[in-house]
């Protein structure tokens, strides 16, 4: 009879991506001479079974024939971006009779996959610039809040509109949610009369502020996210970033940069001639939200009510979820 193989151990993860890593551990040199194969055993770490599967088991779990460490996992599952996955591994023998000689199981490793890289992020404009309709003029940021917020600001802070953390709303894989401060504005106008829309989800007091104060050639535009939350429409996600500023140098390396003049979403024309003023266009069929990543002060601009009605703040993307059957908005991964 032969001897039983020995439990893998020290199990290390390594080279972690949004949809792939890398796993080693340590064997004896009888044990890496002997195994065939590798089961590994992969799940979200708040849907973890503490039953470990059996061998017998294995449809719905990896099984790789044995190969040199550290092994490459990567398309033998649908990873998801910034997910909590617990590990372990066991090594086996099979048989002349086709059943396996396996090991204990190792230890059970937590990690974390990674964001989108910045080639998916190129993937979800692509995608986007396919929804992005043509280019509307406008001529003013917008954002709007509750009277309380606008008295808080000009109280207690001085009139600046500080950046605040991103939230977690849109793809689950954007390197900016809950890493990048901004102060969020919206862009989109209304086609019949080229003005802002009379509505608004986020509250019945405007702040309006001039284009050329958060889009001009001091100004790195960058690509973030692209999503919809179950309904026919979608949202871009575009951040503002002056150049040199710290909200540039944690952009430029995770995010695709737009040219300022030249892309489907977001433009500034400069002036032709003196005395013209520069020239403003966005999107016209998704909806624009724009992370500014400096303070704005709210003398740069006007606060009014608006005319329409205040909706129902569950229309607002607080926080939304990706819809992630939407085959306009969603990418794969790892293939």
């Amino acid at each position: 009879m032969d001897a039983p193989l020995s439990t893998p151990c020290n199990i290390q993860i390594c080279e972690v991506t949004c949809d792939s890593f890398r796993i080693m551990w340590d064997m004896t040199m009888e044990d890496t001479g002997r195994a065939t194969h590798f089961f590994i055993d992969l799940s979200r770490k708040e849907n973890r079974d503490p039953n470990r599967f059996k061998h017998r088991d294995v449809p719905t779990k990896l099984v790789a024939k044995a190969v040199p460490l550290p092994m490459a996992v990567r398309g033998h599952w649908f990873l998801s971006p910034r997910t909590e996955y617990c590990v372990a591994v066991q090594t086996a023998v099979k048989q002349s009779d086709g059943e396996y000689q396996v090991s204990g199981w190792s230890q059970v490793v937590e990690f974390c996959t990674g964001d989108y890289a910045i080639e998916h992020l190129q993937q979800l404009s692509d995608k986007a610039k396919g929804s992005a309709g043509r280019l509307l003029k406008f001529s003013v940021f917008y954002r709007n809040q509750h009277r309380d917020y606008f008295d808080h600001i000009r109280s207690e802070c001085g009139g600046l509109m500080r950046p605040a953390l991103k939230d977690t709303s849109g793809s689950h894989g954007s390197p900016i949610n809950g890493k990048l401060h901004g102060v969020f504005f919206s862009c989109n106008t209304e086609f019949d009369t080229g003005l802002p829309p009379k509505d608004s989800p986020y509250g019945p007091l405007r702040f309006q502020i001039p284009a050329g104060y958060l889009l001009n050639p001091n100004i790195c535009v960058y690509f973030a996210d692209f999503y919809c939350m179950y309904t026919a429409y979608h949202y871009v996600v575009l951040v503002l970033a002056p150049v040199g500023t710290e909200g540039d140098t944690f952009c430029r390396p995770r995010l695709p940069m737009l040219d300022l003049a030249s892309n489907p979403f977001l433009t500034y024309v400069a002036p032709q001639r003196q005395g013209e003023e520069a020239v403003y266009y966005h999107a016209s069929d998704v909806i624009l939200e724009v992370l500014f990543t400096e303070p704005v002060h709210l003398d740069y601009g006007t606060v009014e009510q608006i005319s329409g009605h205040h909706q129902l703040m569950s229309q607002t993307t607080a926080n939304a979820k990706k819809d992630p059957s939407c085959k306009v908005c969603n990418i794969s991964v790892g293939r």
